[in-house]
C-alpha cells in the first residue's frame, strides 16, 4: 500500500516536472517565467492531475504544432464535483473577508499581470494565434478588470430606506451570491476570465472556472498568479477538460453553484439556461451577435473606415461584438467601399509572432469552413468579391470585402466570426434601422454620423445592448458589457457587472420607537 502511494506521489511529481522549461517548445520556449505554463487543473491552490490519466493536446493555430505539455483531462463528474465542493467550503470564510483585503489581493494580481506582460501575451499568441500586438492589447484589457474591480470592492454600498411603519428602520445590504461557475471561450483566453472573476472575487464569491480546451494555458497562467497574489485556497479553481458538455451540465445542475457566467454561442447559452432552471440560479449569458455597422451620408468617411477595420477585422473577425453587416448610405457607398478595400489589401496575414503581421489565423478548420461557406453563398446569390475571398494554407483566410450583398445571404443573418465584411447599401434612416434590427440577436451596433439629432434617434432605436457612435471600439472595464434579445442577459464590467455577483438583502428593524 505504501509502495502504491509512493508511486502516485512520484507520478504527480513527474507531471509537474513536465511543465518545466525543458518541456516547452515553439513560442513558449522563449518565456522568461516558465512556471506560468501549467497543464493540470487548479483545485484548492494545488495543481491536480487527471484521475483517469487521460490528456489532450493544444496546437498553435498558426503552425499546427503542439504547444506546451499535454494538458490533463480533469472533467469527470467526480473531479468537477470536487472542485465545486472546494469552492463551497472556501466561500464560508472568503465571504467574510473585508473589502479592503479583497482589494489588496486584486491589486496584487493586477501588478503581477503587468510584471509578466510579455510572457502572458506570448501565451495568448501561441494558443490563440492573434498577433503579438493584439495579444498585448488583450492582456492589458484583461488586467484592467483586476484594477477596476479592486477599487469597486470598496464600493459595495447598501442603502437606507424610510419606513412606512412607526419605529422601524429599513436597511439594504449587498452580499456575495455564493460559489459561481465561469465558462469562458477561446477568442479572448485571458480577458474573458478576468472580466468574470474580478467582480466575483471583489464581491466575495468563490469560483469554479472551465477554461476552453483550445486555449487553456492563459487561464492556468492566471491561476498561478492568483496563488502568488495571496488568494486563499479554494477561492479560484480551474478545470481542464475537452468535455465541455459534461462539465457545463454538472456546474449548471449543481445546487451549490449559485450563479453561472457564460460567454459563447446563443445555442449553447440556451442549453445552459435550461440546465440551470431546476435550481433557479443567477445567470449571466453573453452570447452571439450580428452587429450592424452603419455609415450615414454625413459621416466622416475616413474615420468610418478606420472604425470598420477596428471592429470588423480585429482578431481576424473572431469577436462577439464584431461588425457583421456593413450598412452604407448610397451617397457615400462608393467612397467608403473604395477606401475600405484599399485598407484591407494592406493587411499582412500570417503567424502572429512574426514582425509586421496585422492579422493571424482562425482558431481551427471549422471556423474557416464557415467563412468560406458565407463567401460562396453570398457570391452565388449575386455578391461581388472586392477583396480576398479565399482560404490560405493552414488556418488562414484572406481578409475579405463583399459588395452588393443580397438580403438573403447567410452572412447577413448568421454570425460569421471571421474576416468577412459584407457591404449593403441603404437610402434612408428609417430603412437602415429596420435592416439593423431585423435579427434575433442584439449585442452591439455601430454607426457614423455628425448629425446630433440623428445620433440620439439611432442610438435609442437600435435594439442592442451597446452602441458605438463614431467609434468601432466600445469595450472597457468601466462600462457595462452585454446584450438584449437572444444575445443574452446580465452585464459584465462596471458597477452593473459587480451587482451580478451580489444579492440584495433588506433588513427591517422594528421596535425602535420607544426608549
Amino acid at each position: 500500500m505504501l509502495t502504491a502511494a509512493l508511486r502516485s506521489v512520484n507520478l504527480q511529481a513527474q507531471r509537474t516536472i513536465m511543465t518545466s522549461s525543458a518541456a516547452l517548445s515553439g513560442k513558449l520556449s522563449a518565456l522568461k517565467n516558465p512556471l506560468l505554463v501549467k497543464s493540470q487543473s487548479f483545485i484548492n491552490n494545488e495543481w491536480v492531475g487527471s484521475a483517469s490519466g487521460k490528456t489532450f493536446k493544444v496546437h498553435d493555430p498558426s503552425t499546427g504544432e503542439q504547444i506546451g505539455p499535454d494538458v490533463e483531462e480533469c472533467g469527470s463528474p467526480a473531479e468537477v464535483e470536487k472542485a465545486i465542493k472546494v469552492a463551497k467550503e472556501a466561500f464560508k470564510t472568503y465571504q467574510n473577508t473585508t473589502p479592503k483585503s479583497r482589494q489588496d489581493m486584486l491589486t496584487k494580481l493586477y501588478n503581477l499581470m503587468l510584471a509578466n506582460t510579455d510572457d502572458l501575451a506570448t501565451i495568448i499568441t501561441a494558443e490563440n494565434g492573434k498577433p503579438l500586438a493584439d495579444a498585448k492589447g488583450e492582456h492589458m484589457y484583461s488586467a484592467s478588470f483586476c484594477e477596476w474591480f479592486a477599487a469597486e470592492a470598496m464600493r459595495t454600498y447598501g442603502d437606507v430606506i424610510p419606513a412606512t411603519i412607526p419605529g422601524m428602520r429599513n436597511v439594504v445590504i449587498k452580499q456575495p451570491v455564493g460559489p459561481v461557475a465561469i465558462i469562458t471561450p477561446w477568442n479572448f483566453p485571458s480577458a474573458m476570465i478576468t472580466r468574470k472573476i474580478a467582480p466575483a472575487l471583489a464581491a466575495g464569491c468563490t469560483c469554479v472556472i472551465k477554461v476552453p480546451a483550445e486555449t487553456p494555458f492563459s487561464g492556468l497562467a492566471l491561476a498561478q498568479l492568483v496563488k502568488e497574489a495571496g488568494f486563499p485556497a479554494g477561492v479560484v479553481n480551474i478545470i481542464t477538460s475537452e468535455d465541455s458538455k459534461t462539465v457545463g451540465e454538472i456546474l449548471c445542475a449543481s445546487k451549490d453553484i449559485k450563479k453561472v457566467s457564460f460567454t459563447g454561442s446563443t445555442n449553447v447559452g440556451k442549453i445552459l439556461a435550461s440546465q440551470s432552471a431546476s435550481t433557479l440560479k443567477k445567470l449571466s449569458l453573453e452570447l452571439g451577435g450580428n452587429a450592424p455597422f452603419i455609415v450615414f451620408n454625413d459621416a466622416d468617411i475616413d474615420a468610418a473606415v478606420q472604425g470598420a477595420i477596428a471592429c470588423k477585422f480585429r482578431s481576424s473577425g473572431q469577436t462577439c461584438v464584431c461588425a457583421n453587416r456593413i450598412l452604407v448610405h448610397t451617397d457615400v457607398a462608393a467612397e467608403f467601399t473604395e477606401k475600405l478595400v484599399a485598407a484591407v489589401e494592406k493587411f499582412k496575414v500570417g503567424d502572429g509572432a512574426e514582425q509586421g503581421i496585422t492579422h493571424g489565423p482562425l482558431i481551427h478548420s471549422r471556423a474557416l469552413d464557415k467563412v468560406e461557406h458565407h463567401v460562396n453563398d453570398a457570391v452565388e446569390r449575386g455578391a461581388k468579391v472586392l477583396a480576398g475571398g479565399k482560404r490560405i494554407k493552414g488556418n488562414f483566410f484572406q481578409p475579405t470585402v463583399l459588395g452588393d450583398v443580397p438580403a438573403d445571404a447567410a452572412c447577413l443573418s448568421e454570425e460569421t466570426f471571421g474576416p468577412l465584411a459584407a457591404i449593403v447599401k441603404f437610402s434612408s434612416e428609417e430603412q437602415v434601422i429596420e435592416i439593423a434590427n431585423d435579427t434575433d440577436v442584439g449585442l452591439a451596433g455601430y454607426f457614423y454620423s455628425r448629425d446630433v439629432g440623428r445620433i440620439w434617434r439611432v442610438a435609442e432605436a437600435l435594439e442592442v445592448g451597446m452602441v458605438g457612435v463614431n467609434t468601432g471600439v466600445i469595450s472597457q472595464a468601466t462600462i457595462p458589457f452585454g446584450g438584449v434579445k437572444e444575445s443574452g442577459y446580465g452585464r459584465e464590467g462596471s458597477k452593473y457587472g459587480m451587482s451580478d455577483y451580489e444579492i440584495t438583502k433588506v433588513i427591517c428593524m422594528g421596535g425602535l420607537g420607544t426608549s
